[in-house]
């Protein structure tokens, strides 16, 4: 393992250094997150921490040996248009108050960028702590989730399918993630899980009891995560592949009725169970959950999976992008009838490039690209600017998508 730092004036004798947290300041790392969280650990909890101590991806800011401000960069991978792609996860971001406001954070962030970049993980997710804070650095609200809380008496009716939904004694990895992952390809933004988040992440957060939908041949097409406490179901997880599938799981839901009386649960903003209820005047959230930001635009356009037209496609993008100067300029894109784009920067506008070109801040952009606003709406709200025909363009290439995310971090 290998760490690494850089170093930064600070004004006078004073050097600001943003290098790899390790070993020798675990605990100072561990306090800051529990004093900026208001999480308290015990002993054991910090052994089994420190045991999954990974230095790699802990960055701080520091001054001499002094631990100022910390984040966390996690390399995973999300599924964009089916097509698994590298990403950086941002989290645990944090700073002591009397360091706050001294640009820590803005440093950390801006370095993270073009760590991601040499690491090549050319999108960000992250969970904000306020929206308007980190879209000053590129970041852009990608998702939303529908909050459901239902009474046990107005759940879908118990209806009787073919297939049979047993609970497990122990979790099956292999069998979960088969089934998660084809679910996962279907939304922009949904993590591909290796079998060690899946033990460190989901049965750590998520736990309590697990059941498996199987077809009448066996085959497993459905499953939820879920627990009951005190007369009330939270539903972590409710992964379905098809109708049958889902009028399973709901049936074996309605069926904790006698102990549940109420059923809380997320779902992706195109999921349509208001329309199936008998009465659907239940609790109905929508909730403002994840952040996203391209990092590096040329080789996410080389990985994106535009749509398939019948010929090629070309138009010229100003982007702005303060952070990370390697995105901010003239690029044209050019895609191909396969679906296949080619993102090149050019020094400037040709005369005959000016009708052909739209205009936009990288937020704007990746709003755009994961599919959470068409192109035609962000014209409409004056935030992609160009010609109609341009935006057109853009209509035609940039696939419908549906957003959402089960996870956190």
């Amino acid at each position: 393992m290998i760490t690494q730092s850089w170093h930064y004036a600070r004004g006078g004798s004073i050097v600001l250094i943003i290098r790899n947290i390790t070993e020798s300041h675990y605990e100072e790392s561990l306090n800051l997150s529990s004093f900026a969280f208001q999480m308290s650990y015990s002993d054991d909890e910090r052994t089994a921490r420190r045991a999954k101590f990974r230095p790699e991806e802990k960055w701080g800011a520091f001054e001499g040996d002094q631990l100022m401000a910390q984040l966390t960069l996690l390399p995973l991978t999300v599924y964009i248009n089916g097509r698994p792609i590298p990403m950086g996860g941002l989290a645990g971001v944090s700073t002591w108050p009397e360091f706050r406001r001294q640009g820590l954070v803005s440093k950390l962030l801006r370095h993270s960028l073009g760590v991601m970049r040499r690491d090549g993980q050319i999108i960000s997710l992250l969970h904000p702590f306020e929206f308007d804070f980190y879209r000053r650095f590129g970041w852009e609200m990608f998702l939303e989730q529908r909050r459901y809380t239902i009474a046990s008496n107005l759940l879908p009716k118990r209806s009787q399918a073919p297939g049979t939904v047993v609970r497990l004694n122990q979790p099956d990895t292999q069998t979960l993630s088969t089934v998660y992952e084809q679910y996962a390809r279907r939304y922009n933004g949904m993590l591909s899980r290796n079998p060690q988040w899946w033990e460190e992440r989901i049965y750590v957060r998520k736990q309590g009891q697990i059941a498996v939908y199987r077809s009448e041949s066996g085959k497993a097409q459905g499953y939820i995560i879920y627990d009951v406490k005190e007369s009330k179901m939270t539903v972590h997880e409710l992964v379905c592949l098809n109708e049958t599938a889902r009028q399973s799981l709901w049936t074996f839901i309605a069926n904790h009725d006698s102990m549940a009386k109420e059923v809380t649960m997320v779902a992706p903003m195109d999921d349509d169970l208001i329309s199936i209820l008998d009465n659907p005047r239940i609790k109905h959230e929508i909730i403002p959950y994840f952040m996203a930001r391209i990092v590096d635009i040329e080789a996410f356009a080389a990985n994106y999976p535009f749509a398939s037209t019948e010929a090629v496609n070309e138009l010229c993008i100003r982007i702005a992008d303060r952070d990370a100067d390697w995105n901010n300029g003239f690029f044209r894109l050019q895609v191909d009838p396969q679906g296949v784009g080619t993102l090149t920067r050019i020094p400037d506008l040709r005369d005959e490039d000016n009708q052909h070109t739209v205009t936009c801040t990288i937020q704007t952009l990746t709003s755009m690209l994961m599919g959470y606003q068409r192109p035609k709406r962000l014209h409409q709200l004056g935030r992609l600017a160009g010609n109609v025909d341009t935006v057109k363009v853009l209509e035609r290439i940039v696939p419908s998508a549906q957003t959402f995310l089960y996870d956190f971090f």
